[in-house]
């Protein structure tokens, strides 16, 4: 199964563009992909809709509660 990140990055052209888009480096990105390593919780809002929902914040960190987050926020 394809790695979250990899399926951003190939949603938005690149790990390189994702990262620009991310306001991060490159390595950065790649990095997340490691055993032990996390996408930081404050990118996961951002992928998930530089995709338009094809990889979302539950993929990306499951640990998260999203659906509270969301509630609180009033998104959908």
């Amino acid at each position: 199964m394809d790695h979250p990140v990899d399926r951003a990055a190939k949603c938005v052209g690149s790990q390189s563009a994702l990262a620009v888009a991310l306001g991060v480096n490159k390595t950065a990105v790649s990095q997340w992909k490691e055993k032990g390593r996390r996408v930081p919780a404050e990118h996961c809002p951002r992928i998930e809709r530089l995709t338009a929902g094809a990889v979302r914040c539950e993929e990306l960190r499951p640990d998260v509660a999203w659906d509270v987050l969301r509630m609180q926020s009033g998104a959908t």
